[in-house]
């Protein structure tokens, strides 16, 4: 496998507000995702995975929540992670924002 470039990735919407493109190894997988139609007035759903997960804040503001956490406000340059099996949600504080997560195992519900 060669250098995969962005620009070569292509976007599949996830639904009106978020669109993702992947590049995956055998044990990674990494997601750029863009959320647009902000800001909202309240957290998406909760949800869980059985996979290790960081994301970076590449663009805008969020506020993450994660169980039996506070809830923390994240801008552009920021960096959190969710153990395998942790509730969690965010919720667009702006506009848009682009987010770039890392997964492992890679998650086969994606590709």
């Amino acid at each position: 496998m060669g250098v995969v470039l962005y620009t070569e990735t292509k976007g599949f919407k996830v639904n009106e507000k978020i669109e993702r493109r992947l590049i995956h190894t055998d044990n990674l997988l990494t997601a750029i995702v863009d959320f647009s139609g902000g800001p909202a007035n309240v957290p998406d759903p909760y949800h869980n995975h059985p996979h290790e997960q960081t994301s970076y804040i590449a663009e805008g503001e969020i506020m993450f929540f994660m169980e039996n956490e506070v809830p923390v406000h994240l801008k552009a340059g920021d960096l959190f992670s969710v153990p395998s099996g942790i509730n969690h949600a965010i919720q667009l504080l702006t506009p848009t924002a682009r987010l770039v997560d890392n997964f492992n195992p890679i998650r086969e519900d994606f590709l």
